[in-house]
C-alpha cells in the first residue's frame, strides 16, 4: 500500500513538474574540408524545431534579414556565403521567404595566413512559428588544412543552389527607370522560360541602403516582367548601378540567379 502510495506521489509530481521547451534553433559549423586553391569549404547549420522558420538575405515584407558576424575569428581574410534555394512561404497575404526544418549554409572561407582557421560565428536572426523572435546563435570549429574529405550535407546544400543565368538559358535582361515618389521605379523584362509552378521574383539592388519593395510580376510568353520601387532608406537621392542589381526567380522546384541588367 506504502509502495503504491509513493508511486502515485511520484507520477503526479513527474506530471506537475514543467517541461523543458525546446530551442526554436540550435547552431553548429560543420569544419569541411580545404579546397585545392587554399580557400576552404565550411558551413553554418542551423538546425530549427519543428513548425519554426528562419529567413533569406532577402527575406521579403515579412521576414528579418540574418546579421552575420565573423570578427571573433583568428586567421580569417573572409568569407563568402553561397546560399542554397529557398522557399516561399505566405502568411496573411504578406510573403517571406526563407527555410524550415534546417538551413545548411556553405561558407566558403579564405585564409590570411598559412595554417588553421579559427572560424567563430555570431549570427542574429528572426525565427518564426505563431510568434516572431530575434534569435542570437555562436558557433566555432577549426578549419584544418590537413581536412580534405568533402562533407556531404555541404556538397547537397552546394548542389542545392539556384540556377545561374547560363543554366536556365535567360537570354536577356532589359532594365528601365523612371522617377517614382521617394525613389525610382524599376521594371525588368528577363527573357527566360518558365521554371515551373508559381512563379515568384526578388530584387535587391546591390547597394547599401538602398530597399527595394515587394514586386509585381507577370508573363508575357517567354519573358518575365518584374516591376518594383527602390528607395533610399535615409530618404536620400542616390545615383543606381545596374550592374548590381540581382534578380532571383522562385518556383515550386528550382531558381535562377540574374546579376545586373544588359
Amino acid at each position: 500500500m506504502m509502495r503504491r502510495l509513493l508511486l502515485s506521489l511520484g507520477l503526479a509530481v513527474a506530471l506537475a513538474a514543467p517541461v523543458a521547451a525546446q530551442e526554436p534553433i540550435t547552431a553548429e559549423l560543420r569544419p569541411g574540408w580545404r579546397l585545392p586553391d587554399g580557400d576552404h569549404m565550411a558551413a553554418l547549420h542551423l538546425t530549427l524545431a519543428p513548425g519554426w522558420k528562419t529567413y533569406w538575405r532577402a527575406p521579403g515584407e515579412a521576414g528579418i534579414p540574418p546579421l552575420f558576424d565573423w570578427s571573433g575569428s583568428r586567421n580569417l581574410a573572409g568569407v563568402a556565403l553561397l546560399w542554397p534555394t529557398p522557399h516561399v512561404f505566405w502568411q496573411s497575404g504578406m510573403r517571406s521567404i526563407g527555410y524550415k526544418q534546417e538551413l545548411v549554409l556553405p561558407i566558403r572561407v579564405r585564409a590570411r595566413g598559412a595554417g588553421d582557421i579559427d572560424l567563430r560565428a555570431e549570427v542574429q536572426l528572426g525565427v518564426c512559428s505563431d510568434v516572431c523572435l530575434p534569435e542570437t546563435v555562436r558557433a566555432r570549429a577549426v578549419l584544418s588544412p590537413g581536412a580534405t574529405r568533402p562533407d556531404p550535407l555541404i556538397a547537397a546544400a552546394l548542389a542545392s543552389a539556384p540556377l545561374s543565368r547560363g543554366e536556365a538559358a535567360v537570354s536577356g535582361v532589359r532594365c528601365s527607370i523612371s522617377p517614382a515618389r521617394g525613389g525610382l521605379a524599376l521594371r525588368a523584362e528577363i527573357d527566360m522560360p518558365p521554371i515551373g509552378g508559381r512563379e515568384s521574383a526578388v530584387v535587391e539592388s546591390g547597394q547599401p541602403g538602398i530597399w527595394s519593395g515587394e514586386p509585381e510580376i507577370r508573363r508575357e510568353g517567354r519573358t518575365l516582367i518584374t516591376e518594383t520601387r527602390l528607395m533610399h532608406m535615409d530618404g536620400k537621392s542616390f545615383a543606381l548601378d545596374r550592374s548590381k542589381l540581382r534578380f532571383t526567380v522562385l518556383g515550386d522546384r528550382q531558381a535562377v540567379d540574374i546579376l545586373g541588367c544588359d
